[in-house]
């Protein structure tokens, strides 16, 4: 399923190192120079994504695959804008606040764009930019954080395989689910050198 739906990605899909600057978490926040990062790499962390139609989300067949295939049986439909949502900044705030989730958390982008930002093995920041038809999967263990870009508006769907999907703010490295994820990573490493796995 992860090798579907990939034609046009890098149009509604981006990644990047981040900075360390403290201006507005809305800003793109590149490295000096730009060091992107492409989508395979973040496939090697784990993060699959796809690009899908988001004019024919209530009847997309590609989408209803992927979440049968996920198990996701669950959907919240996130709408921030600051006209729209109450306590906008606080919100904002909020879901920047870096933490994991026990279980995978799956995100699609109706309209609108956003940022996730993700921690590699070396605990750096990498920036996901995600537009108008971009699906992302984030596994359960790995930190990460959302925020809106400038144009501070996105509608999108967020797909759980249980109705509640539990988060930790970090330090959380001692859960289970962080400890599968990183041990899953090391026997993919391993595995590709050649390297029995201790």
């Amino acid at each position: 399923m992860e090798t579907l739906f990939q034609d046009g990605k890098e149009e509604v899909l981006q990644a990047w190192f981040m900075d360390d600057g403290e201006e507005d978490q809305r800003l793109p926040h590149h490295c000096e120079p730009k060091k992107f990062v492409s989508l395979d790499k973040l496939a090697d962390l784990g993060i699959v994504t796809w690009r899908l139609n988001a004019e024919n989300h209530e009847n997309d067949e590609d989408l209803k695959k992927i979440r049968e295939a996920r198990g996701c049986s669950f959907v919240y439909t996130v709408d921030m804008h600051p006209e729209r949502l109450p306590d906008y900044e606080a919100k904002l705030k909020s879901y920047f606040q870096e933490h994991r989730h026990t279980n995978e958390e799956t995100s699609y982008c109706l309209e609108g764009s956003g940022y996730y930002d993700v921690r590699d093995k070396n605990d750096c920041w990498i920036r996901i930019a995600v537009k108008k038809g971009g699906m992302i999967v984030i596994p359960a263990g790995i930190y990460h954080r959302f925020t809106l870009d400038t144009s501070n508006y996105i509608k999108a769907n967020l797909f759980l395989t249980k109705p509640v999907n539990s988060s930790s703010d970090r330090p959380g490295d001692d859960l289970s689910s962080r400890k599968e994820t990183f041990e899953t990573f090391l026997r993919k490493e391993t595995d590709e050198l050649g390297v029995e796995a201790r």
